[in-house]
């Protein structure tokens, strides 16, 4: 491809919209161009880039005997009650209107239920099993808040792939074959990834994990132990709570108490105020759905874990209350809400409350609280549960060594589903004996289009992008400097013309800028091999080969400089 006919508006300022490196970088290198918010444009550049990424993941899902196949992106509502999984994905799915103006279809968000329904009325024999298919489609999903370019978008592009078994012997099997796999695939990509324990979410099952690139640009937690190495999306990882037995034997319970606490509402006035410590303190939110309202009980220097919090009730649909909804409920403003003589109202709390004595808690009156609050005798707790979010210093479960916290960037998330969805859904087979079972499910999706964000926030520098040699959308770039200048010209086209019919992926400029324009541009969209033809090195009879990624130069004679490139390409592709 030649720089004058391709539409690669490379941009020298960073535009306004930009929030991370990646973004800045896509943008500036003529990649994308926004639509509207969390929707792109992929331009010529960024579209080369993507099909690259996508013909990795077919390399590897065809190796270890993944079909490739097509899912409609229109689902009926209907299906998706039927699976049980409305409530929880309804919140972040688009509803379609037809003529009539009936909501009954949605744009696909995921595919499980869809691929589900087909197998259920496609396999009946344990023969026919197992099965592994993956599709490369666009998904569609309502994110409140898109942002940082393609890591988090309302509309993307996603590998995602379902295995059916008849045992969970054969589940395993292929899930580590495609564990294996996915590793294989983000290796040729170029990148340096943790897999981390994660939380399975909406999507039910009981084992998952996640590939995630360590980024400041990441939205997710994770908890990595400095010892073992041992690694959990902070979502997922239990506490020991629940295994600590309770200490309240070794304190006497005091006379409970209300006490004057005007305007005091947060953890930290409190507790300056009564010249107690903050893990002396109750905190009680009220959460609600359409339907119920719920008192969650969390340690004061503790935080609330809504992930575990909504995956206990199994929906998506509770939130925290607002400050009506808390004073209609405790007659106090938030802040001063307590669980002691509430009625009527169900009350969970993390293990860690089970183990407190003469606590402080909200006396559901504005202004006041009440001290020497305890479990059991003053308000009873209906469950105890693992509610709170673990911190970093924390003992790892698995050697006892110390959590760090790092941000990532989820890039694939697998699935062990089991038979949430079949079971649902009546997706059976007859085994062996002629006895109808429900299939066992896996579920692997990669975010593709987030892997060209990810890459490049592992694979740049100041001047711009450093693509892997495997997915750069051109392998060579052809500088020309004056390529008006005859000579220049001939040796430029005759180069181009060589590495075309030898199927080597070339770019050549022969714009007419001026050599800063011309190198500013190359850097910043990161060819891994860059040839310089410029006058004076001809007058030598040489070209000049610069690698984007070491910056090493060399200087090479006209007639050995295919050669060269080609050993150059073999090297990278080794």
């Amino acid at each position: 491809m030649r720089f004058s006919k391709i539409l690669l508006p490379t941009l020298k300022e960073v535009p306004a919209e930009a929030e991370t490196i990646s973004h800045k970088l896509m943008l500036r290198a003529g990649l994308v161009r926004k639509l509207v918010t969390g929707v792109y444009v992929y331009l010529p550049l960024g579209f080369k880039i993507l099909e690259k990424i996508k013909k990795i993941v077919r390399a590897e899902m065809n190796k270890i005997g993944g079909q490739q196949m097509m899912m409609p992106a229109i689902h009926p509502v209907s299906l998706w009650k039927e699976s049980g999984r409305w409530d929880l994905f309804s919140p972040v799915m688009y509803r379609l209107l037809d003529n009539e103006g009936r909501g009954n279809t949605v744009l696909g968000a995921t595919h499980e239920v869809i691929i589900t329904n087909l197998v259920k009325r496609e396999i009946q024999s344990y023969r026919q099993l197992p099965q592994l298919f993956y599709q490369i489609q666009t998904k569609f999903r309502n994110e409140l808040r898109p942002r940082f370019g393609l890591i988090r978008c309302r509309e993307f592009t996603m590998m995602d792939a379902y295995s059916f078994h008849s045992t969970q012997k054969s589940l395993d099997e292929t899930y580590s074959a495609v564990y294996e796999a996915h590793k294989r695939i983000f290796d040729r990509c170029g990148l340096s990834y943790k897999i981390v324990e994660a939380d399975s979410g909406p999507f039910g099952g009981k084992v998952s994990h996640e590939y995630m690139v360590l980024s400041d640009s990441g939205e997710d937690k994770i908890l990595i132990c400095e010892a073992c190495g041992y690694a959990a999306n902070i979502e997922k990882l239990a506490t020991q709570s629940n295994s600590m037995t309770t200490n309240k034997e070794e304190k006497k319970q005091l006379p409970l108490k209300e006490v004057e606490t005007i305007n005091m509402k947060t953890v930290e006035e409190v507790a300056r105020f009564l010249k107690v410590k903050s893990r002396d303190l109750i905190k009680t939110l009220v959460y609600q759905n359409q339907e119920e309202k719920l008192l969650v009980l969390i340690r004061g220097d503790d935080e609330l874990n809504e992930v575990k919090l909504k995956n206990y009730l199994k929906s998506s649909q509770w939130t925290l209350a607002d400050e009506e909804v808390v004073r209609n409920l405790t007659n106090a403003p938030c802040g001063f809400a307590g669980p002691v003589k509430i009625e009527g109202v169900k009350i969970i709390a993390d293990y860690k409350i089970k183990e407190m004595c003469n606590a402080v808690t909200g006396a559901n009156k504005e202004n006041y609280h009440l001290i020497n609050v305890n479990p059991g005798r003053d308000f009873t707790v209906d469950e105890y549960l693992d509610l709170r979010t673990v911190r970093e210093g924390e003992p790892c479960p698995k050697c006892k060594g110390k959590f760090m916290l790092k941000t990532g960037i989820e890039i694939d998330h697998i699935f062990d589903l089991g038979t949430t969805y079949s079971q649902a859904l009546g997706a059976n087979f007859l085994d062996d004996k002629g006895v109808e079972k429900p299939l066992i499910m896996g579920c692997y999706g990669i975010g593709i289009s987030r892997l060209i964000s990810t890459i490049i926030e592992q694979n740049c520098d100041e001047k711009g992008i450093i693509w892997p040699f495997e997915i750069a959308p051109y392998k060579v770039l052809i500088v020309a400097l004056n390529y008006y200048d005859q000579n220049v010209k001939s040796v430029a086209d005759k180069l181009y013309s060589e590495f075309i019919d030898l199927k080597v992926d070339v770019l050549l400029d022969d714009r007419e800028e001026t050599p800063g324009v011309k190198f500013k541009d190359a850097d910043l969209i990161g060819i891994p091999i860059k040839i310089v033809i410029g006058k004076k090195g001809l007058a030598e009879g040489k070209v000049e080969i610069q690698e984007r990624k070491t910056n090493k130069t060399e200087k090479v004679n006209i007639e050995e400089i295919k050669n060269k490139i080609l050993s150059l390409i073999l090297s990278f592709n080794t």
